[in-house]
């Protein structure tokens, strides 16, 4: 059954779902079978966009849009999102609560989940290019670093607070997770999708491409390390003079960053705390220097879009 048009401006249908192995909603299934939906999005190059937030990131993102998933209570109150799937020549499926729980594997509170396709894996260092090649070069491009970040909520609520700070790119080795995971996406309330990001590898050889690109390389730890570079505080770093972009890399939570990527930083700084603190989440850590590198001399929102640089 296909529903009422809602809008003069939509192409895509609208379609109610009543039965969970209707075939044109196989997108949608088992969303918490993390192995047999990685297998199942890696064959179709898809991923999944959970709430109406998100959804709306996605709709101002470069991602194209696959279809929507809606309850019969979000096909009004969400109007905005549904027209504007629609409006992307994508289609809309409508089921009850009770239908969309039984699809999905769990009751979907916010009753709103779009799959988008996925793009090509973007080369790091051709992102960063496309950064310093637009109108940024001449302030100081902020990008993050990150090594070994495999928790999906840590990695979705870094990607927040990268586009609450204008950090310019992220830059991901081959050990971290995927940034378009479903919980990544949640947690970032889309974010994202908004914040380029590519692949840096092989690692840790790629930092020195990267710093050969004038780009300082700057490691986040809890505390001095010894034997490496002198390490000071963030502030101290944020009140240097401009001296070009920066690459503020982080580790995951307990092994932290590697000997050899502190061995390849030009620079290890710490985020000054009270006695008997060991250390910060690796999100909130990101939050502290990304607000102190982003709100001095550090200016790292491009005027311009780096994926279209790179043809995108």
């Amino acid at each position: 059954m296909t529903l009422a048009a809602s809008g003069a401006a939509s192409t895509g249908d609208l379609v109610w779902i009543d039965r969970l192995d209707d075939p044109r909603i196989a997108d949608y299934r088992h969303l918490k079978d993390a192995r047999t939906r990685a297998a199942y999005e890696q064959s179709e190059a898809i991923f999944v966009v959970e709430g109406r937030l998100a959804v709306r990131e996605l709709l101002a993102s470069c991602f194209p849009v696959r279809s929507l998933l809606v309850d019969d209570h979000q096909l009004y109150s969400a109007a905005d999102v549904v027209d504007g799937v629609r409006a992307r020549g994508a289609t809309v499926y409508v089921a009850t609560r009770q239908t969309l729980a039984g699809v999905v594997g769990f009751d979907l509170h916010r009753g709103v989940v779009a799959v988008a396709r996925r793009r090509a894996t973007t080369d790091g260092l051709s992102l960063v290019d496309g950064v310093l090649d637009g109108d940024a070069r001449s302030e100081r491009a902020l990008f993050a670093l990150l090594e070994g970040l495999n928790d999906h909520e840590n990695l979705g609520a870094l990607f927040r607070n990268a586009a609450a700070f204008g950090v310019a790119a992220v830059l991901l080795d081959p050990t971290c997770a995927d940034p378009l995971y479903r919980r990544c996406v949640r947690v970032s309330l889309g974010h994202v999708l908004g914040v380029p990001f590519g692949s840096l590898s092989p690692w840790p050889d790629a930092l020195a491409a990267l710093r050969s690109r004038g780009v300082q390389i700057v490691a986040l730890t809890p505390r001095a390390v010894d034997g490496r570079a002198r390490s000071i505080e963030i502030s101290d770093l944020a009140a240097r003079p401009d001296d070009g972009p920066l690459a503020l890399l982080l580790g995951a939570e307990g092994p932290g960053l590697s000997p050899a990527a502190l061995d390849a930083a030009d620079q290890i700084v710490t985020i000054a705390m009270p006695g008997g603190i060991d250390s910060l989440n690796v999100a909130t850590a990101a939050a502290i220097a990304f607000h102190a590198l982003a709100g001095t001399a550090y200016r790292s929102t491009p005027s311009s879009d780096p994926l279209k640089a790179l043809g995108s």
